[in-house]
């Protein structure tokens, strides 16, 4: 058994090249998740998708994106992206029965593997806008932003620490923390979600949500303060699903 995790599919089955016009990488991208996904990933495996699965707005009209989804192997764990508008924050419940045992939607809960806790909420960080000087550089943000910002910050919170709490009062100690959005900005070294992570032990954060080379890297990879960071986003993978476990 290995634990995967993918993210930003951007499934639209009302339109299959809604995501040409972004480059290359997302031409027939459809294609490439379901030959990669079936290269790389066994039935027995558990694959986390990390946010941004379908353009849809509403679950009724989600469910051919759901069908494909479902048709992947392994075990399907899903987090909500900031596109997945047919995921209403208070209707995660009502999702998990709807796909009751084909897919497992990620928030306010938690699932697991081995001896592990998935937890994992949406998370958002500040991403402008920035004003810049002549140079590139950055000389002041926009505060009106910057405050929404805070409080989408705050509820997230809440939402990863709802699902902590609930793994921890099932016994578990050992965590891997998902998320859509970056844990931090580019100009951030750590934030709350740095901060959660290291107050839990978290082996791993995995996320995703940065899209295109100059993004790639607005957020931490690798190893940082024992902790090991994962951006899975599906172009920056090329649509192969990254080993966790």
């Amino acid at each position: 058994m290995s634990l995967y995790a993918l993210g930003d599919l951007h499934l639209f089955s009302e339109d299959e090249n809604f995501m040409d016009k972004y480059g290359r990488v997302w031409v027939r991208h459809k294609e490439k998740i379901l030959k990669n996904c079936s290269k790389i990933v066994k039935d027995e495996d558990t694959i986390v998708f990390t946010g941004d699965n379908s353009f849809a707005k509403k679950i009724n009209r989600c469910f051919d994106d759901m069908d494909f989804i479902k048709s992947l192997p392994g075990r399907k764990i899903l987090i909500r992206g900031n596109h997945d508008r047919y995921w209403e924050s208070k209707k995660t419940d009502r999702l998990n029965d709807t796909f009751k045992g084909e897919l497992n939607f990620l928030q306010n809960n938690f699932y697991t593997y081995e001896d592990y806790a998935l937890v994992g909420t949406k998370g958002f960080t500040f991403e402008g806008p920035f004003y810049l000087d002549r140079f590139g550089n950055i000389i002041d943000i926009d505060r009106d932003a910057l405050d929404h910002s805070k409080v989408l910050i705050k509820r997230e919170e809440e939402r990863l620490r709802c699902s902590f709490d609930k793994a921890v009062e099932a016994g578990y100690n050992k965590f891997i923390m998902f998320l859509h959005y970056p844990p931090t900005n580019i100009l951030e070294t750590e934030s709350i979600f740095t901060q959660i992570a290291k107050e839990y032990g978290v082996s791993h954060v995995v996320y995703s949500h940065s899209h295109g080379k100059p993004r790639f890297h607005d957020s931490i990879i690798g190893e940082y303060e024992g902790v090991n960071y994962h951006l899975v986003s599906g172009d920056y993978l090329n649509f192969k699903p990254e080993k966790i476990l």
